[in-house]
């Protein structure tokens, strides 16, 4: 278990991109099925700053067979890996296997910046900053080295529980 102490209790914004292929013969729908959440990510309302864990999902307009899912979250760091001891629960009582290929493509990533360039005409540069707060680059790095290691421990039982789930065939 990973501690994350209270002085890093700071709200972090994630990205995940997940992508998977249906099997030959089964349709979005399927997936949808198979995969929808009924169970949430227990983010939303709590301290810092309402928490948020909102999932897009696309279908690849070059292969139909390609779903593509964003997931957005803004937690603190103990509620993101809380949300994501949620997902490797839920994933692993309603597998995706009969619907997907084994292989996922997996990204995950920390917001530094947003920008806004709707704006017709010229736009002045500007620092990275998110909600008009300059981002600290230099704590990125410290971010991204504990995001990584709670991704990791998830991903660590999320594969065990595939591993254990085939064995059991």
């Amino acid at each position: 278990m990973i501690l994350v102490p209270e002085t890093q209790q700071k709200t972090t914004r994630t990205v995940s991109i997940l992508t998977r292929r249906l099997k030959e013969g089964k349709t979005y729908e399927d997936f949808r099925r198979a995969w929808f959440h009924t169970t949430g990510f227990a983010v939303k309302g709590t301290e810092a700053g309402n928490g948020k864990a909102q999932l897009l999902t696309f279908i690849n307009i070059f292969d139909p067979r390609e779903i593509i899912v964003l997931g957005f979250a803004t937690t603190t760091l103990e509620q993101l890996k809380n949300a994501l001891d949620i997902d490797v629960k839920v994933r692993g009582e309603n597998p995706l296997d009969e619907v997907i290929e084994p292989a996922i493509g997996r990204s995950f990533a920390l917001q530094v910046a947003e920008d806004d360039f709707s704006a017709a005409g010229e736009i002045p540069y500007s620092p990275a900053a998110i909600d008009g707060k300059k981002t600290d680059m230099a704590g990125v790095a410290e971010d991204i080295r504990i995001l990584a290691a709670i991704y990791a421990a998830a991903s660590k039982k999320r594969d065990a529980a595939t591993e254990a789930r085939i064995q059991a065939r």
